[in-house]
């Protein structure tokens, strides 16, 4: 590989002649590990033209390093980075450059400082990965989808692939949500009042952005999505937590007054709880009333093996005052980053021109791609497939879990991917999951989805989609083993 002459430049500020600071400027390149052994360093005539000197003085820049054994040469084809070049240093061999300035005050917002947990990246390497939210494999459609994204790569879908959409989004990708995703849930919408996002949580994060100011109250669910937590209160809205039950977000909790209602009313994150219809009605009453909106997120509604889940609370809505957010990136697989929102047209316009002024709109390809597959057949043949091995892993983890006499708060009357847990009172979760590592099993501590100033720490959250069944026993296992450890110290 050639090293482009345009990663050469030499310091205005450079002592020495010009041959020596040639020198030095490659001798650093290479020390620094930016040139690799092997690579091709520019012509003497180019890079002369480059730097505005005589070749001469980098012919002799070129053989003085070779003979330093820094380059080689190469018959008829130039300089290359010798193999006998010196290795990079393990430690940087500059200190950074201090700027002096005041991070602390140059820094208009900030957005770290959040709970959200941490997930290894490399969760697939621990035999128990009781892990949320991540791809098996063994069960994702490798092929059709390998086919599909060749399709999109053709010639018929040259103008999809290659264009700017700049604030609209793929016709195909539309017509299958407005067709196919929605009816089963209830859903009747027009094209302009659909908007494709980069997955739900940027869709949470257009609707914040669009209906929240520092004089707007929110109102979201405790125990609640972190990474929503999170964003409303970069957004300075007043924020009020509301507790959730057995069935989800009650309305006679809410305060008495609210700009937006957050919520998960079809599978309660992360508790699992599903709310009846007749708690769906007396919510969107107690919004009437308020003159409040809400916010629908519908996530993993797909995953509906036990039996179909009931209509989403935006196909009740009579008063247009629900925004239904869905997503493609939990069933098909998280990478993909493609959701969706259903709300009003003065809504949607708006969210879409602010999506367009951040990042215009999805990737093309990646939406047309998505689009094949759903139209196709493969993304149902996917759920069915998904549905069969998750109620197999679900049964495995609740048996194990009951012989074990471990304590489950919350599992979905529908399904879905996770089983909510509540360890012994003193149990700390995140010391837990450090210990469980040790051995293997990965699980989620509960306390980062909580919004309260001393939340329960003896909360998490053990998912079943990332692990085959035939391990789920042996994890469980070793999971209650360490529960006791933790809730006796004393015990051996």
């Amino acid at each position: 590989m050639a090293i482009p002459v345009e990663t050469f430049f030499l310091s205005p500020d450079g002592e020495g002649t010009l041959q020596a600071r040639i020198q030095q400027m490659i001798a650093e390149g290479i020390l620094s590990g930016r040139f690799n052994k092997g690579e091709k360093l520019p012509s003497s005539r180019k890079l002369a033209a480059h730097l505005g000197v005589s070749r001469i003085t980098v012919t002799l820049a070129y053989t003085e390093l070779q003979a330093n054994d820094y380059l080689t040469s190469r018959d008829r084809s130039g300089f290359f980075v010798s193999d006998n070049a010196p290795e990079p240093p393990d430690f940087p061999l500059r200190q950074a450059r201090q700027d002096g300035i005041d991070w602390s005050r140059a820094l208009g917002r900030r957005y770290t400082g959040g709970a959200t947990p941490e997930k290894p990246q490399n969760w697939a390497a621990f035999p128990y990965p009781f892990i949320y939210g991540q791809t098996d494999p063994k069960l994702f459609d490798h092929a059709n989808w390998r086919h599909c994204a060749l399709r999109a790569l053709g010639q018929k879908d040259f103008r999809a692939l290659t264009s700017d959409y700049y604030d609209q989004d793929d016709p195909k990708l539309v017509e299958f949500i407005l067709r196919h995703t929605l009816p089963r849930r209830g859903i009747l919408a027009e094209p302009d009042e659909i908007l494709v996002t980069m997955g739900a949580q940027n869709a949470l994060w257009l609707t914040a952005q669009v209906l929240l100011t520092q004089r707007r109250t929110a109102v979201i669910e405790d125990p609640c999505f972190h990474a929503l937590r999170d964003i409303l209160m970069q957004s300075r809205c007043h924020l009020t937590a509301v507790p959730v039950d057995s069935d989800g977000l009650p309305p006679e909790a809410l305060p008495d007054r609210a700009d937006v209602i957050f919520t998960t009313p079809s599978h309660q994150s992360p508790t699992n709880a599903t709310m009846p219809l007749e708690r769906r009605n007396a919510l969107l009453a107690k919004a009437r009333d308020m003159d409040a909106l809400i916010v629908e997120d519908d996530y993993e509604f797909e995953m509906s093996f036990l039996r179909a889940p009931s209509p989403a609370l935006k196909s009740l809505d009579q008063d247009g005052r629900v925004i239904y957010v869905g997503s493609f990136s939990k069933s098909i697989f998280p990478g993909l980053r493609l959701g969706y929102m259903v709300g009003p047209r003065p809504f949607i316009r708006e969210a879409r021109a602010l999506r367009t002024s951040v990042l215009r709109h999805p990737p093309g390809h990646m939406q047309r791609t998505a689009a094949y597959f759903l139209s196709l057949g493969h993304y149902d043949a996917l759920i069915r497939r998904t549905g069969q091995v998750y109620a197999r892993r679900r049964s495995h983890m609740v048996e194990a879990l009951t012989q074990h006499g471990l304590d489950i708060e919350g599992t979905g009357i529908f399904g879905g991917s996770s089983i909510w847990m509540r360890a012994p009172e003193g149990v700390d979760t995140a010391e837990l999951d450090a210990s469980l590592r040790q051995q293997g099993v990965l699980i989620e501590p509960g306390k980062p989805f909580f919004h309260r100033p001393d939340p329960p720490s003896n909360y998490y959250r053990l998912a079943y989609s990332s692990i085959p069944s035939e391990r789920i026993r042996d994890g469980i296992a070793i999971l209650a083993r360490q529960l006791r450890q933790a809730a006796s110290p004393g015990a051996t």
